[in-house]
């Protein structure tokens, strides 16, 4: 019988899920590759083992424990070898799928087609080696992805690399700029939409090398440390970002205007009047002055510990208000819970060039 639809959320962890599974150093990895280079093909079915059993007949029942060079030598028998969820025994070998030949499928090769339903009717991890083309395909809810070799992948890597280190290297200028025009109450809307851009490109090319680094396995870390280095704390300093300039400076408004961002449109953030809307905003031009709460100049400060910086906004309103009343006035951040209060005031002053 045909399952009901996946949720597509539900999917996503399945599939990223797979790919760590069959990524380079696994011993799934390891038998597929071996597969590939003896030019043989294979059909798996990983999990969802009673329904996988239920859609075929005949092979060889094994339950014997799973390495990956008997998965190798099994390979060269005809029919699907059937491995439980945790990849720990692998149950049949030789076994004949029949799935339900009226759910759909694009594919064309017998494999890729068995793979294909097979992957609809259950929710087994279903893996298709090609043996005329030598290729590894991946099948979950009936969509397939092949798997990359560690050089395909590091050609895309390199890419982002490049990418995320000359934007990183244009954020941290914007950055400071802005700084410096927060403290001077004369930042515009064309300010920020500019280095929101620069955010976006940032982050998506972020989350494209996480892909790329799931996919590397035990050959990505290198990847993941030079990712560490390029990104650092910028996930954060983005969210804080959205919140000092937008109309509903909450957490959960922050998120929703993160993910508005991410699915504009490619122009679109470059846009200040879409940019503006986003935020909350709809009678803004470029030249508008925008007034930030200061949530990312405070984080930046030594004195103020986690989750003082929104203390101190409740309190005075504004970066202007902080900065007009602080040295005047200390003893109100006393009342906040502010250790050194002249500490934050003079890291304030030094930023804004006002001491030496």
């Amino acid at each position: 019988m045909e399952q009901a639809p996946e949720d597509r959320t539900d999917l996503d962890g399945r599939l990223d899920q797979a790919i760590r599974r069959t990524a380079p150093g696994t011993a799934l990895r390891l038998a597929l590759d071996m597969i590939i280079a003896g030019h043989l093909g294979a059909l798996i079915c990983v999990g969802d083992t009673d329904a996988v059993l239920a859609a075929g007949n005949d092979g060889f029942p094994l339950n014997i424990s799973f390495t990956a060079n008997r998965l190798f030598e099994l390979s060269k028998m005809d029919g699907a070898i059937v491995i439980d969820r945790d990849l720990t025994q692998i149950l049949r070998a030789n076994f004949h799928l029949n799935p339900d030949p009226s759910l759909p499928t694009s594919e064309t090769g017998m494999r890729h087609r068995t793979a294909a339903r097979m992957s609809l009717l259950t929710k087994a991890t279903v893996i298709s080696v090609s043996e005329r083309r030598q290729v590894v395909n991946v099948f979950l809810g009936g969509r397939s992805t092949q798997l990359r070799t560690v050089g395909e992948i590091m050609t895309n890597v390199n890419q982002l690399l490049v990418t995320l280190q000359t934007t990183r290297q244009a954020l941290d200028r914007n950055l400071l700029r802005l700084t410096s025009l927060e403290l001077d109450n004369y930042v515009t809307l064309g300010d920020i939409t500019t280095i929101f851009s620069y955010f976006e490109v940032l982050m998506t090319a972020a989350d494209e090398l996480d892909g790329c680094i799931a996919q590397l396995g035990s050959e990505g870390r290198t990847v993941e440390m030079q990712r560490e280095q390029l990104v650092g704390d910028m996930d954060e300093e983005y969210t804080l970002m959205i919140r000092d300039y937008a109309h509903d400076s909450s957490e959960e408004a922050a998120a929703s205007i993160r993910a508005q961002f991410h699915d504009a449109e490619e122009g679109q953030l470059r846009s200040s009047k879409r940019v503006a809307h986003i935020l909350g905003f709809d009678d803004l031009t470029e030249d508008s002055v925008m007034a930030p709460l200061g949530l990312r100049t405070l984080s930046r400060i030594s004195v103020v510990r986690e989750g003082m910086a929104d203390k101190i906004v409740d309190e005075y309103g504004s970066l202007r208000e902080i900065l007009d009343d602080i040295e005047q006035n200390p003893s109100r951040l006393d009342q906040l819970g502010v250790k050194n209060p002249s500490i934050l005031a003079d890291s304030l002053y030094r930023m804004w060039g006002k001491k030496e």
